[in-house]
C-alpha cells in the first residue's frame, strides 16, 4: 500500500514545488547583479560592468544545481531551501576561484569585440577571440557543475571542465546548444526573462551534464 506522498501526482507536485523553491531562491541570490544589470544601457561602453554584475550567478547556480541534484520527490519530506543555501556555503568560494577569473578574461575579451578599432585587432583576430570565448564558456559550465557536485581542488576543476570538453562531445554540444538559447532570449528578451527560467535551465544543465557526471564519479572519485 503507498504512504502519503508516493503516487504519481504527489511527485510531480513535489517536482514543481521544488523548482518554484529553487527559482525563488535563485533569484534572490543574483538580485544584487541582476538589478544593476537592468540599470546599464546596453551599450558596448558597459561590458566590463554587465560583466561584473554577473559574479552572483556563479555561486546561485551552483546552488541551484546542487538542490536539484539532491532533491527528493516525497511530499512528506521536501526541504529545497535548506539544500539551496547548504550547497551555496559548500561551494561559493570554490566556484568564485574559477568563476571571477573567467568573468575577468570575458571582459577584456568582450571589450574587445566591441571596440575591434580602438583595439587595434585585425579581423581574424576578432573571430579567434569570439571562438576561445565560446569554447571558455563551455569550459566554465563544466566547471560549475564539477565544483557543484564534487569536492576536487579549483586546479583540478580546471583540468576536468577541459578534459570533458573533449572527453564528452555530446554534453559539449548540448551545452553550447543551451548556452546559444540562454544568450538568444537575453538579446531578445531580457536578462530578467533567463533569471526566471533559472531553475529550469539549471534543471536542463544537469541533464546535459549526466554521462559527464557519470563519469567523474567513476573514474576520479574513490
Amino acid at each position: 500500500m503507498r504512504r502519503f506522498g508516493e503516487g504519481p501526482l504527489a511527485r510531480a507536485a513535489a517536482f514543481v514545488y521544488h523548482l518554484v523553491v529553487v527559482e525563488v531562491l535563485t533569484l534572490l541570490a543574483v538580485s544584487p547583479g541582476l538589478v544593476a544589470l537592468t540599470l546599464l544601457d546596453r551599450d558596448a561602453s558597459n561590458v566590463p560592468l554587465a560583466v561584473g554584475c554577473a559574479v552572483p550567478v556563479g555561486p546561485a547556480l551552483s546552488a541551484a544545481l546542487y538542490a536539484l541534484r539532491h532533491r527528493r520527490l516525497d511530499l512528506a519530506d521536501l526541504h529545497p531551501a535548506a539544500a539551496f543555501w547548504r550547497g551555496y556555503r559548500l561551494n561559493a568560494w570554490g566556484v568564485l576561484r574559477i568563476w571571477v577569473p573567467w568573468l575577468g578574461a570575458l571582459a577584456v575579451v568582450g571589450t574587445t569585440l566591441a571596440h575591434p578599432g580602438a583595439a587595434g585587432v585585425p579581423g581574424w583576430w576578432v573571430a579567434v577571440l569570439a571562438v576561445l570565448a565560446a569554447v571558455s564558456a563551455v569550459w566554465v559550465t563544466n566547471s560549475l557543475v564539477i565544483t557543484s557536485l564534487f569536492a576536487f581542488r579549483a586546479r583540478d576543476v580546471a583540468r576536468l571542465a577541459a578534459y570533458f570538453v573533449v572527453r564528452t562531445p555530446r554534453v559539449t554540444l548540448a551545452n553550447a546548444c543551451l548556452l546559444v538559447v540562454v544568450v538568444a532570449l537575453a538579446a531578445v528578451a531580457s536578462e530578467l526573462v533567463v533569471a526566471v527560467l533559472g531553475s529550469v535551465l539549471a534543471l536542463v544543465l544537469l541533464r546535459n551534464c549526466r554521462p559527464m557526471i557519470d563519469r567523474v564519479r567513476e573514474e576520479f572519485t574513490a
